[in-house]
């Protein structure tokens, strides 16, 4: 049946069943909206046609909102700190294209620490856009709608956080 539902082989998909042991539970991606001058922080990962929030799967003992900084850090190289749960969603309602795990997305409101950032980054691209210069996304990370609702909770602070 996960080889049916999936873009993979049977073969794809029975390595990928042997390395899960116990219960089937989502994975955690973590993303980081960081606003400066009224403009989002998106990064392009190397290989990606599209551009994203910067995040990526939570480690073991790590705080979700810790991996968020680390993620942020890591591909943007802004020192950050998350200030406000924007969002908990559970990707596969959001139009986001199959993948083989099923994934929860926790997306956190950032600032910035210090406004020079490191150079060695794991991404192709960093760089602050302005809502209606958006580029291509990378749809398997974020959606043009997400992003369009993180405007929206950055202009109005007092907007609880999305969930689904």
């Amino acid at each position: 049946m996960f080889a049916a539902y999936s873009t993979g082989t049977l073969e794809e998909a029975t390595e990928l069943l042997v390395l899960e042991r116990g219960p089937a539970t989502p994975k955690v991606d973590v993303r980081a909206v960081v606003f400066r001058e009224g403009r989002i922080l998106l990064v392009k990962e190397p290989g990606e046609g599209g551009w994203s929030l910067p995040g990526g799967w939570a480690d073991v003992d790590e705080s979700p909102s810790e991996a968020a900084a680390r993620e942020t850090l890591e591909e943007s190289g802004y020192r950050v700190r998350p200030v406000k749960l924007f969002a908990a969603y559970d990707r596969d309602r959001h139009g986001h294209p199959p993948i083989p795990y099923h994934v929860y997305k926790l997306v956190y409101l950032c600032e910035i620490l210090d406004e020079v950032p490191l150079t060695d980054v794991d991404t192709d691209g960093v760089r602050f856009f302005g809502e209606h210069e958006i580029p291509e996304l990378s749809l398997t990370r974020v959606t043009g709608a997400q992003i369009s609702r993180f405007f929206e909770q950055h202009r109005d602070p007092d907007q609880p956080a999305d969930f689904d």
